[in-house]
Formats: C-alpha cells, sequence, structure tokens
C-alpha cells in the first residue's frame, strides 16, 4: 500500500500555484516561438553536397568520385565503404562538416560506395555477396577511374567491419595500400549490451528474419537509442532547448536528427548472418568465419593500417577495435584512440579540428 505525504502534496499545489501567474518574459517566448519552429515548420538541411559523379552502379549500389574535376595531389585514391545501416552521406555531412570535403580539398582523389535502399527483393543478400560481388569489381573501378596503382580501403562502423574481411581476402589480389577504419567491430566476445540482448539462447534470430524479410530501420535504431534511452529521447530535446537561441547549434541538432531518422532496412540474409556468425558466435576475430568457402584469416592483411577508437562510442566497445591491431601483420599498425562517440567520431567539431587532419595527414604520409 502506498501512503501519500500530506505535507508534500501541499508543497505541490503551491508550486503549481506559483507557476499559473508565472508571466514569460518576450525573450522566453521567442525561444518558445523557435523551439516549435524547428520541430514543426523549419526546412531539413541540405546534405551531402559535396559535387560528385556517378561512375558505377550494381543493382541499388553506386559508386561516386567525389569533386573530379578539383586537382588531386595524393596519387593514392581512397574507397570509402560505409555500413548497410542508415546512408552514408555521415561522412559528407554538410560544407564545413565534412570527411569527404575535407579530404578533396587537400587533395586526395576519394569515392563512396553507397549501397542504396535495400528492397523485398534484397531479402536473400548475404554479406558474403556484398563482399565478394561488389566491392573488389568497386576497387577495380577506382583503380582504373584513377589511373592508380594502389588505393585505400576505408571504412565506417560495420562498413570496416566488411573492408577488413574484404582486405584479408584480397589483400594479395588488389594493391591495397592502406587500410583506414573507424569505429568497426571485430572482436564481438563483449559487445557491451549487445552481448546480453542478442544472445542466441533468448534472441530469435530466425524468426525474425523468416517472418520480416529485410529488418526494418526502426528495430535497429530503437535498440541503438536503449542503450542510452534518456539522452536518446527526451535528452535530446532539452538539448535544443537550452541552445534554441544559437544558430548553429539548431542548424547540427538538425542535421544530426535528420541522419539519424534517415534509415534503410537491412538485408534479411545479411542480418542473420551479422548477427549470427559475429555477434553470437565471433568468428571473425577466432578465424572460423567462411566466405565462399575461404577462411577469413585478418593476419593476411598486410597494408598499412590506421584504426580509430572512439573511447566514448557506446555501440562499439573500444575492445572490439583494438583486437584487430594484434590479429594484422601490418608493419606500420596504428591504433589511434579519440574522446568521441560512435558518430562523433566523423562530425562535430572534434572530428573537424582534430581528427579529420590527423587522418589526412596520415594518409598524405603512407601514400607517397
Amino acid at each position: 500500500m502506498v501512503t501519500l505525504d500530506n505535507k508534500l502534496i501541499e508543497q505541490w499545489f503551491e508550486t503549481m500555484s506559483d507557476l499559473s501567474s508565472y508571466q514569460m518574459q518576450p525573450k522566453e517566448l521567442e525561444k518558445v516561438k523557435r523551439f516549435a519552429e524547428v520541430l514543426t515548420t523549419d526546412a531539413h538541411p541540405r546534405v551531402g553536397q559535396t559535387p560528385k559523379e556517378l561512375i558505377w552502379t550494381k543493382n541499388k549500389a553506386k559508386l561516386y568520385r567525389y569533386q573530379p574535376n578539383k586537382p588531386k595531389t595524393n596519387k593514392v585514391p581512397i574507397l570509402m565503404v560505409y555500413a548497410l545501416i542508415n546512408k552514408p552521406y555521415i561522412l559528407d555531412l554538410y560544407p564545413g562538416n565534412s570527411l569527404i570535403e575535407y579530404l578533396t580539398n587537400k587533395g586526395h582523389d576519394v569515392y563512396l560506395l553507397d549501397w542504396g535502399v535495400a528492397g523485398y527483393e534484397d531479402r536473400h543478400m548475404k554479406l558474403e555477396d556484398y563482399i565478394v560481388e561488389y566491392i573488389p569489381r568497386a576497387a577495380k573501378k577506382v583503380l582504373k577511374s584513377s589511373g592508380a596503382k594502389e588505393l585505400t580501403m576505408f571504412g565506417y562502423c560495420m562498413g570496416g567491419t566488411m573492408t577488413a574481411i574484404f582486405t584479408a581476402l584480397y589483400g594479395k589480389k588488389l594493391p591495397i595500400r592502406n587500410l583506414v577504419l573507424m569505429t568497426s567491430p571485430i572482436d564481438f566476445e563483449d559487445a557491451g549490451h549487445y552481448t546480453n540482448w542478442l544472445n542466441k539462447e533468448t534472441f530469435q534470430l530466425d524468426k525474425i528474419v523468416d517472418v520480416m524479410g529485410n529488418v526494418p530501420f526502426e528495430m535497429i535504431d530503437f535498440g541503438n537509442r536503449l542503450l542510452s534511452p534518456i539522452s536518446n529521447s527526451v535528452g535530446t530535446y532539452v538539448g535544443l532547448a537550452d541552445r534554441i537561441d544559437n544558430e548553429n547549434a539548431i542548424l547540427t541538432w538538425k542535421l544530426m536528427q535528420k541522419w539519424l531518422n534517415d534509415g534503410v532496412p537491412f538485408p534479411g540474409e545479411s542480418y542473420r548472418q551479422w548477427i549470427g556468425d559475429f555477434y553470437q558466435d565471433n568468428k571473425l576475430i577466432n578465424d572460423e568465419l567462411e566466405v565462399r568457402g575461404e577462411k577469413v584469416l585478418l593476419s593476411n592483411i598486410e597494408a598499412n593500417l590506421l584504426n580509430i577508437c572512439a573511447m566514448k562510442d557506446n555501440i562499439v566497445q573500444p575492445g572490439q577495435i583494438a583486437a584487430l591491431n594484434k590479429k594484422v601483420s601490418s608493419k606500420i599498425n596504428v591504433l589511434h584512440e579519440v574522446q568521441t562517440g560512435h558518430v562523433s567520431v566523423t562530425t562535430g567539431r572534434r572530428a573537424v579540428t582534430e581528427i579529420h587532419p590527423y587522418i589526412e595527414q596520415w594518409l598524405t604520409k603512407h601514400s607517397k
């Protein structure tokens, strides 16, 4: 039985009475009005504004070359690979807040493999299909388009995991000089909350894929938000309200909300493989993963490695990332730890002032 304290009730009524007589000042009313505008009538900001040209397609995938008319002073082109979740314009979010723009302005020849939006007809696509049938062809197209003899593979998040697998399989077949990864999980022994949530004994993986075909973005997004439920729900609006008189902060908020809510379906068989082989069975780090009958050995990676680990990442644990550096055979083997989260590693003030320049300088140094 719950007992109510009469004094607390009286204090509550007194507080409410005081609030009812409170009169907002004009400045406060303007803030409320601006807050309402941002949520209801403001236009979405334009994203992905760095000029690009389409140079190759396969199914839904598209390969773009950025700022093709800008002089290329670095001889090793960069092929970026993003995850099958969300859209890759996080790498080219907004002018002045774009890794792709920064690199191309510094003379790098940057390409991006955009997976597109999977439809129901793509539900049977496996991770190995993307790794074996798409990435190698895109890499060959980059070499042909650029006229280069070597290339840099660049992967972000799950795209980095796929890129690491590709490099392990094709390192001796294609001239991969550098491998750059950002917040890319390799060891899934301790994946934080996901280890419990995706437990083989309780998580009905096969039923989800068999019933849904493709896994809806909303389902994956809900899981990510549960990692920090308050800050990812109420917190984001409290943060907006606190900075509602700062137009730059408002723009940043709108950009992030647009990207975070602009997800794509996860192809069903890829999802089954991603959860089953990686999160549940942890095959990659243990040299047990096979792709089309070929064992994936991370020790086959000999390319120069830059592995960027976000220490405040609550989606990919730092230990999941750092494990790669102990497995590869790269002579140049760098684990670079940054004090950011999973997304702020590529966008935001620290990314623009510290991480983008570090990546560019590392690439320039190891591409001569």
